[in-house]
């Protein structure tokens, strides 16, 4: 016997004769009396192999035939969206379609449910689920009962195993809760359904699997096969699959299966409703799409034919129910969906424009220097880009920045890295887009500099695997920028702890332990945080701590001496700067995510989120041009390389390149997702338990 869902050409087969038990064509005056069911046209699509086998449809109709006495056809088509337009067009008065079909002619043309398929369990629904293998990280981080670790965000990079193309379970159903909660952002059109295909493919990568119909890893078999083989490592099926196929006590289980322990169900994204049994009420009669479900119904309750049901449909029956109840609750979800949106708005599929009238903007520390007219220049872009108002607040925190997000009062944020971090973990806010630095990265790495002379410097340098530097580090005299700063204290202990440099026997963190910690490691005589604004403070005053032999190591970013004392011309250098091969860097301790673009995916609806990063990303193609020569013209203005348009009217500090130099000090901003910007950061702090809350009121390197 076929599994459900793999069959449904078969059950609509059955459907048709189910129907012609009861029910009547049009939208007659009669009384219920006076109706009476004389001819029903169903949507179908019908495979010849299924005659002559236990899942003959005739089974059904032999029987319904002798007790309804009716006369019923089928409208033969070849798809679900031919079914939709039969039902619309009066060509066919009933068809058996999937859910996510379903839910899409309920919302553009009216079409009402008036019955569902009943499962086995007496359901009429799936739980959509990510089944995993049991040694994956992502099965790792569901069962660890840490909070830093998100089984969904390590969904990211990784190749999923879909059932099909716009399938609700394997598709409709775990892309909008991605979309929804903020793990994914939609690549292209957010009004354009096409898009769905390289949003999955951004989010996971090219190899994931959207099969087609009669391939290999095509439905709920096909999707747990495609994991099973090491093809995917994320299969998007029901709740119930892994057990229908792969049980261990199974008398013919398949052979692609591993052990049962070795499959790992996520939580589960939703209820995904079953098939359900459409009309057109435009030409069906209420009253006679009601006896139809009351018969089918009765059918489900009698012994005896729900054998007959469970044979032919694979399902103990049919239950009655309407559009709104069966279908109602996947719309939360399934309106993430690029596409989807214009069943519930007015926008008219408008992709540039967001479903909001004005949109506020949140900038902290790190711009409160910025001038007015520098802010004015991004609100005239993004006003004439997005056509909506555009308002910018200053707040003189991170902390304060996260509360507006998570209240709703702001709907995006300019914001510091490891604060982003913070509000990501403990406010469940989400990242669009970041802010690259000068080398058009969007991170840089934590690092130990000495100075050449120096031991430590001598043991990294002498290739002699029994001298180790970081030993050295040892009772040296640090040059520190903060104590919750992620550069110069939390990135390097972290990777100190965790390579046994250090000892780490603190089970909930605080910054005074934090500080005890750095104490035990370092010279605790010469410890200490240097005062905002003080000579030492930063990662400027560090490295000139270092250069002026105040300490032994300076802990700070990989770029900060070849910006501050790498130039050739001695005077662009500090003037405490020593020659640049003086300065010697170690290893690496580890990544800091730079400046963030952060929204609450409760409040920023997936079309609204995406026009504001289709614009913003738009800032990197417009740059200024002096006197350029073009065709032996000469042109100033604004060039954008997407149109290869030059503006010449609109003043200078309008230009996206402007713009993004004056505000940002950048030459770009570049999509992102939390776990790809953040998600290093959280293998930091997994060292600190209880550190995390600490974070977002630090003003933090990057800030």
């Amino acid at each position: 016997m076929q599994p459900v869902g793999e069959s449904i050409p078969f059950l609509l087969a059955v459907l048709v004769v189910i129907s012609s038990s009861s029910g009547c064509i049009g939208n007659s005056e009669q009384t219920d009396e006076q109706i009476s069911l004389e001819a029903l046209t169903i949507a179908a699509e019908i495979k010849p192999e299924l005659v002559g086998t236990d899942q003959d449809p005739n089974l059904l109709a032999n029987f319904l035939s002798e007790e309804l006495k009716a006369d019923v056809t089928i409208y033969p088509v070849q798809s679900e969206g031919a079914m939709i337009e039969a039902l619309r067009f009066g060509h066919a008065d009933i068809a058996l379609m999937s859910s996510s079909t379903a839910w899409m002619g309920w919302k553009e043309y009216g079409l009402e449910a008036l019955g569902a398929d009943e499962k086995s369990d007496g359901r009429a629904y799936y739980n959509a689920n990510a089944w995993v293998k049991s040694g994956s990280e992502m099965a790792l981080a569901h069962l660890d009962d840490d909070p830093l670790t998100d089984p969904f965000a390590l969904l990211g990079g990784k190749t999923s195993c879909h059932t099909g193309w716009l399938d609700s379970v394997g598709m409709m159903m775990p892309m909008g809760f991605l979309l929804g909660l903020g793990y994914a952002n939609i690549i292209g059109d957010p009004n354009d359904v096409e898009s769905l295909r390289n949003t999955i493919h951004s989010f996971f990568n090219d190899n994931s699997s959207i099969p087609e119909s009669g391939t290999p890893y095509f439905g709920f078999s096909g999707a747990l096969k495609c994991l099973s083989d090491g093809t995917g490592d994320v299969a998007f099926v029901k709740d119930t699959t892994v057990d229908t196929f792969c049980a261990d006590d199974l008398p013919h289980r398949e052979d692609w299966c591993l052990e049962r322990s070795e499959y790992v169900s996520l939580t589960s994204f939703g209820k995904t409703p079953s098939s359900a049994l459409m009309y057109n009420p435009e030409f069906l009669n209420l009253s006679i799409a009601q006896r139809i479900a009351s018969t089918l119904v009765s059918m489900s309750e009698d012994s005896e034919l729900s054998t007959l049901l469970l044979n032919t449909l694979n399902s103990p029956g049919i239950i009655s129910t309407d559009a709104q109840e069966h279908l109602g609750g996947y719309s939360a979800i399934v309106v993430n969906i690029p596409g989807m949106q214009s069943y519930f708005t007015q926008n008219n599929g408008d992709s540039s424009k967001p479903n909001l009238s004005v949109i506020r903007i949140a900038f902290g520390p790190k711009h409160s220097t910025i001038e007015d007219t520098d802010f004015d220049s991004l609100k005239n872009y993004l006003e004439m880009s997005l056509e909506v108002e555009i308002e910018v607040f200053r707040f003189d925190s991170n902390r304060a920045i996260i509360e507006n997000l998570s209240a709703g009062e702001v709907e995006l944020a300019f914001i510091g890295g490891i604060a982003a971090w913070s509000a990501w973990k403990e406010s469940n806010l989400s990242i669009m887009a970041a802010v690259q630095n000068s080398d058009e990265r969007i991170y840089s790495f934590s690092q130990a500099w000495v100075r050449s002379e120096s031991d430590i410097a001598a043991a990294k340098n002498d290739d002699d695997p029994l001298t180790d530097p970081f030993t050295l580090l040892a009772d040296s005299n640090p040059c520190l920028t903060g104590l919750i700063d992620p550069v110069g204290a939390l990135i390097p202990m972290s990777f100190l702890i965790q390579n046994e440099y250090s000892q780490n026997e603190v089970d909930s963190w605080n910054p005074y332990l934090l500080q005890e910690t750095l104490s035990s490691f370092f010279n605790s005589q010469s410890l200490n945080f240097p005062a905002v604004n003080s000579e030492y403070y930063g990662a400027a005053g560090a490295l000139r701590c270092l250069s002026e032999g105040s300490g032994d190591v300076a802990i700070i970013t990989d770029s900060t001496v070849d910006t501050l004392c790498g130039s050739s011309d001695s005077e662009e250098n500090q003037e405490w700067c020593l020659e640049r091969e003086e300065y010697v860097s170690l290893q690496i301790f580890g990544k800091v995510p730079g400046q963030s673009v952060m929204y609450n995916p409760a409040f920023l609806d997936v079309v609204s989120r995406t026009a504001v990063l289709n614009s913003l990303t738009l800032l990197n193609y417009e740059i200024f041009l002096d006197n350029f020569s073009r065709s032996g013209t000469i042109y100033t203005g604004c060039y954008d390389f997407s149109t290869h348009v030059i503006d010449e009217d609109s003043p200078r500090s309008d230009c996206g390149s402007e713009i993004l130099a004056n505000i940002f000090d950048s030459p770009g901003i570049v999509r992102t997702t939390s776990q790809v910007h953040l998600g290093s950061f959280s293998q930091t702090m997994a060292v600190f338990p209880g550190l995390s809350v600490y974070v977002e009121d630090y003003p933090a390197s990057d800030e």
